[in-house]
């Protein structure tokens, strides 16, 4: 069944049901695809015939800063990609690296009707470097239904960081307890539920929608 057919008519009766009042999301494999994951840096290694195993180290000792919003994109491109002469340009490297994000409309979909339905705040909690959030943000507009972004590197902070939760709560002025938390990593959802946030561990829409059911905001009809 469609999520649009399963939503309530009533807004305020559904919120006070579920007493959510606030929902945290993820970006990279719950609303989009991961930005830059191993899979893609994968691709990109085949593309470019580039040497796997150093990518991937030279990635590992950058990625945490360039997501901190402590390197810049270029910066970042420049120690793991350009620290040698290549046959092909930054920009045509930083343009495959944009194109590996694609959306879960349906999780999109999902979450801008539960925002109108039960007139819910909307924050993401999000582990990205700023030009590719920049760049998701702009071309999926997320936006349209998202109220803040809570991203790591405007921020400086990365999951799972207890302090970027307790940030979350401050920026939303959001309770816990009122507080629905989408995400797809174990770990995060763990340290997000230690401060009292009810989460769901997405693996699929799915399983998600049942659980949304089971915390009264969505119908079982």
């Amino acid at each position: 069944m469609p999520a649009e057919t399963t939503f309530r008519k009533t807004r305020n009766s559904k919120r006070k049901a579920s007493g959510v009042a606030c929902i945290f999301v993820d970006i990279g494999g719950v609303l989009l695809t991961d930005g830059w994951d191993h899979h893609a840096r994968k691709r990109a290694a085949t593309k470019f015939k580039l040497e796997w195993p150093e990518m991937e180290e030279r990635h590992h000792l950058n990625w945490d800063i360039h997501q901190a919003g402590k390197l810049t994109l270029k910066q970042y491109l420049m120690r793991v990609i350009f620290h040698k002469e290549r046959t092909f340009t930054l920009a045509q490297f930083q343009s495959f690296m944009f194109d590996q994000s694609k959306p879960h409309p349906k999780m999109i979909d999902l979450v801008s009707q539960l925002k109108v339905r039960h007139g819910l705040k909307v924050a993401v909690v999000s582990n990205e470097g700023r030009e590719l959030n920049s760049y998701r943000i702009r071309k999926f507009k997320l936006d349209a239904f998202v109220d803040t972004f809570i991203s790591s590197c405007f921020i400086h902070m990365l999951k799972p960081d207890t302090d970027i939760f307790r940030l979350a709560l401050d920026l939303t002025q959001s309770p816990p307890e009122q507080v629905v938390y989408i995400e797809n990593t174990p770990m995060f959802v763990q340290v997000a539920e230690t401060l009292g946030i009810r989460s769901i561990l997405h693996t699929d829409y799915g399983s998600t929608l049942e659980k949304l059911k089971s915390f009264g905001m969505l119908s079982n009809e």
